[in-house]
């Protein structure tokens, strides 16, 4: 598993993770060393989705304590919400294009890697900036639901 975030003034390095993702594991492995310092660096909120160790009561207890700030509720089953999860598809479309294609795990991870830090920032931005217009669609479309 691999784990990158991204803000409208950049994108952090992108982590790997070898083996199961767990609570623990997230909050020791991506939490603690990453979302942290940056959240309280740069006066961010924290997006997640709802991935089991990102629910997990222990990594609530752990962003509560360290005063990280997350935007709440996320609604279930709306990735395309999420800015970053564009950023998953381009970066998916990138890692494919490549020749020769990666043929092991260790090629596969150093093109992901490669291939995060080669998408411009200002393709992150334009991500960020779609945001209002996505959560705009969803609303008015509940209220187009909820009228019949």
């Amino acid at each position: 598993m691999v784990w990158g975030g991204i803000t409208a003034a950049g994108k952090t390095p992108l982590v790997t993770v070898h083996g199961n993702s767990t609570a623990r594991r997230y909050i020791d492995e991506i939490l603690r060393p990453h979302v942290v310092p940056a959240i309280h660096n740069q006066g961010l909120t924290f997006m997640q989705d709802n991935a089991p160790a990102h629910r997990a009561r222990i990594t609530n207890q752990f962003l509560y304590e360290n005063n990280i700030p997350v935007l709440h509720p996320w609604p279930p089953y709306s990735p395309d919400l999420n800015p970053i999860e564009h950023l998953w598809d381009l970066l998916d479309r990138r890692v494919r294009m490549r020749q020769p294609q990666p043929q092991t795990l260790l090629q596969l991870e150093r093109a992901l890697h490669e291939e995060w830090d080669n998408i411009p920032q200002q393709a992150v931005q334009r991500l960020i900036g779609s945001m209002r217009q996505r959560c705009q669609a969803v609303i008015l479309s509940r209220r187009h639901h909820t009228r019949y």
